[in-house]
């Protein structure tokens, strides 16, 4: 089975490559026949990387530990989820994965009705096929994931008890769709320079695409912080740790793409603009597979170091060199049709939008890198900090917050003082009242209370614009007002999905914000029946338990938690020692509620009966995973598909005047 996974891996290269040179001659040359044969090519390599995918998770269901991959991820004790998921666990299973669901976007961008950019496919085909040769390459050389062991163990060395967690089955495979998805909008991109077809055409086209990659690694991002939160047992759940920023860093870039676009749209502004953002979104995305793959730089996320770095950015520097000076050769035909009228405006709220958004980002890729540089400058490698990318990023993202409140009242071209008056009378009065609030319930830190104070801001900023769009229809249809407010929605959906999306965001940073100022932590060490206070807690130790099962051996400790007196829960921390693996894994014991977290780390305990515990609370966690739920809610309905009727060339010039 191992060599019929491999064969059908190099098949599939082979037709690639074939499929990729294919579609750009045919195009070129008018040839249907080789254009449609390149298609179905396509089609076969989403066969046959599908072929190797089901038989390397066949192989990790049947415990074929004669496969190294199998028996390096897998044993017969774990149960069938996580037998799946160690389908993405290695770097070999995980670059499989990421092959597949390329072939599975590509074989959707084939077979996908539609009325715009149906000249663009081919070329963006051929795109995606050069990037699948990539990784196919990588694949039958280097990552081999069928490679046979010249024996049969007994048993395999299964997964890191730290990845035996719901966000192993959830995270890696959701931030790998992000990644892939990005590839593409960015096809598509390269497709219009290629066919020098530069108008919005291409942007109409991937607007869906972008849409869903962007989703899709934002929650991604949302799990693995929630992940880091409740498995590493540290308290936290952003470290700024590399993996961790390459994840963030396109979906930064990604989301001034989406803004941009929309600039271009509308107003036929920012087209190179637009071209750079998405090559930029593309090549994090690549950046980020090499620095989890290439072990350049320490994070507790990366895969074991392997030589698959140079190979990364070999690919990274064809696609900066020849995308960008593609980008050059075509810059003739992407002039801006429009200039900025006004700095108060919607288009100049974007623009800085815009800049703030890549200036968060380069901020972040230079704190990431900067170990390498000072390393290849200095010989030293010097690590920077959290201090540093709190201090740099924090303002920037409080000021990105304030925008997306701002934009939503302002108009397109030029508004007026009087309107914006108008306009944001009320929810600055409302943001005031909430200050005055916060200071007298005793947030004292300026900081804190004006980023609580820009939140409640730009959060009564969307609900009042909400509620005047929905009085108005209620007034004009004589709908009542529930009526009105779901048919605003679904009249248009790209708006008040990103009107959702704008809420999640001031949950997420409501949840930052109280937890990164107020979080309270405690250690101490306690014998059977005594207690130890932490805020309004009263934490009493009961006793210590230990258990066994055929991987682990489990220490666990009883406390009954006390409010004011009154017992409101009782709490079980605990620790595990693997049998494959020397380091103990320390399972946190975390009661939530809307306002805080109550966090117990059980430390360690001695031979006279004592254990010790580090307790922490943990103020608004639980809005960044409700933010979490708003985000992917407001990105389904942005996403959703609209039943629009296509613009002619003289309606869309007729918008842009």
């Amino acid at each position: 089975m191992a060599d019929i996974g491999y064969v059908a891996l190099f098949l599939a290269l082979a037709v690639s490559v074939y499929s990729a040179i294919a579609f750009i001659y045919g195009v070129k040359r008018k040839h249907l026949a080789l254009t449609r044969s390149a298609r179905n090519g396509l089609l076969a390599v989403c066969g046959l990387v599908s072929i190797s995918v089901a038989i390397l998770a066949y192989a990790l269901v049947t415990h074929n530990f004669q496969i190294e991959y199998v028996a390096s991820y897998s044993s017969s004790d774990m149960s069938l989820p996580y037998l799946i998921s160690a389908l993405w666990a290695g770097n070999d299973g995980s670059l499989l994965f990421w092959a597949w669901l390329l072939s599975l976007f590509a074989a959707v961008v084939v077979l996908q009705r539609r009325d715009a950019g149906k000249v663009l496919v081919p070329y963006a085909s051929s795109i995606i096929m050069f990037t699948q040769v990539f990784f196919l390459i990588l694949l039958v050389s280097v990552s081999n994931p069928f490679h046979k062991l010249a024996f049969t163990p007994a048993e395999g060395m299964g997964l890191n008890p730290m990845l035996e967690n719901p966000g192993m089955i959830l995270h890696p495979p959701v931030l790998l769709a992000g990644y892939v998805g990005f590839t593409i909008p960015f096809a598509f991109a390269i497709a219009a320079l290629l066919s020098r077809r530069l108008g919005d055409e291409w942007l109409i086209t991937i607007r869906r695409w972008t849409l869903l990659a962007w989703l899709l690694l934002g929650i991604g991002n949302i799990i693995g912080a929630w992940w880091a939160y409740v498995e590493l047992g540290w308290g936290g759940y952003w470290a700024w740790d590399p993996i961790e920023n390459a994840g963030l860093m396109p979906w930064l870039v990604a989301t001034a793409f989406l803004h941009s676009t929309m600039m271009q749209r509308r107003r036929g502004m920012l087209k190179v603009w637009n071209m750079v953002l998405i090559i930029l979104t593309f090549s994090l995305t690549i950046f980020g597979t090499f620095l989890t793959r290439s072990g350049i730089l320490s994070s507790v996320h990366t895969f074991a170091e392997s030589a698959l770095g140079p190979f990364f950015l070999v690919f990274i520097g064809i696609i900066l060199f020849g995308s960008l000076g593609l980008l050059y050769h075509r810059s003739d035909g992407l002039k801006s049709e429009a200039e900025m009228e006004s700095l108060v405006s919607r288009e100049s709220t974007f623009l800085l939008n815009n800049l703030l958004l890549v200036g968060a980002a380069f901020a972040i890729f230079l704190g990431t890198v900067f170990p390498v540089i000072s390393e290849a400058v200095r010989g030293v490698k010097i690590s920077v900090g959290a201090p540093f990318f709190n201090q740099v990023n924090g303002p920037i993202f409080l000021a990105i917050i304030l925008l997306t409140g701002i934009c939503v009242l302002i108009g397109w071209r030029r508004a007026s003082v009087k309107k914006l008056i108008r306009s944001f009378l009320w929810p600055l009065v409302a943001a005031l009242m909430l200050g005055i609030a916060l200071f007298f319930l005793g947030i004292r830190e300026w900081y804190a209370l004006v980023a609580f104070s820009l939140c409640g801001l730009v959060l009564f900023t969307i609900l009042y614009e909400w509620f005047r769009e929905t009085r108005a229809r209620h007034r004009m249809r004589t709908e009542n007002y529930l009526k009105a407010f779901w048919g605003l929605i679904w009249a248009n959906r790209p708006r008040y999905g990103g009107y959702i999306v704008h809420i999640a965001i001031v949950f997420i940073a409501i949840g930052i914000i109280g937890s990164s100022f107020y979080d309270v932590e405690k250690e101490a060490t306690l014998m059977p029946g005594e207690s130890m206070t932490i805020k309004n807690y009263t934490l009493t130790y009961e006793n210590m338990d230990y258990y066994e099962t055929q991987s682990k051996a489990v220490v666990t400790a009883s406390l009954s938690v006390y409010n004011e007196g009154k017992l409101i829960d009782a709490l079980t921390p605990e620790k595990y020692f693997h049998q494959s693996y020397e380091q103990p894994v320390t399972e946190v014991a975390i009661r939530t509620t809307p306002l805080e977290d109550l966090y117990i780390i059980l430390v360690g305990w001695g031979d006279d009966g004592s254990t010790t515990f580090k307790v922490l609370v943990n103020p608004l966690v639980s809005w960044m995973w409700i933010g979490g739920g708003v985000l992917f809610l407001g990105g389904l309905v942005a996403f959703w598909p609209e039943r629009r009727e296509k613009s002619t060339p003289e309606q869309t010039r007729a918008r842009r005047k």
